[in-house]
């Protein structure tokens, strides 16, 4: 895909750990697109309750979601948004919000292989403890979905690869 693509709004999504900060920043590079972290877009109360090991709610996910879909509505160039968007009525939800196609990419791993991802990231605010409750909530994408769906079990330079090439060929 070009830098110069047409417009397009693409969510990286999977459970905490799953690397959707990191493939991010180095897809964007690649496709001269924009990345935002969805944990930014987080109000204050969400950051402290997953802080805690709190699991969020659907009550405490919904305004979040809303934000991710409307910064998707009119992207300038690529937009590519990481979100976990782990329930399909979430992925819905910012597709409705976002007006327009969303093409989503799972980003996804064994349980084993995100839980020691997650034991060795230092500085972020999800503790390992709520690996169980993300897992118990994901929910894999269709077919009907418009969704890529990559295996993370591999270099990042491999799997960034894997996915411009996948983009190319999935109309947005």
């Amino acid at each position: 895909m070009a830098p110069h693509s047409a417009r397009r709004g693409i969510v990286l999504m999977g459970v905490a750990g799953c690397g959707k900060s990191a493939i991010g920043a180095a897809l964007a590079t690649r496709l001269g697109a924009t990345y935002v972290d969805g944990d930014d877009l987080h109000p204050p109360e969400n950051i402290a309750r997953m802080s805690r090991g709190e699991p969020l709610t659907d009550d405490d996910r919904w305004p979040w979601l809303t934000l991710v879909g409307r910064r998707l509505a009119a992207p300038d160039g690529v937009l590519i948004i990481g979100c976990s968007a782990l329930k399909r009525r979430y992925r819905d939800h910012i597709r409705n919000e976002a007006g327009a196609p969303v093409t989503f990419v799972h980003l996804s791993g064994t349980k084993v292989l995100i839980t020691a991802r997650m034991g060795a990231r230092a500085g972020h605010f999800m503790p390992v403890s709520l690996i169980e409750s993300q897992f118990a909530a994901l929910e894999p994408p269709t077919t009907d979905e418009n969704v890529i769906t990559v295996d993370i079990d591999q270099p990042l330079e491999v799997l960034v690869d894997e996915i411009a090439v996948k983009l190319e060929e999935t109309p947005s």
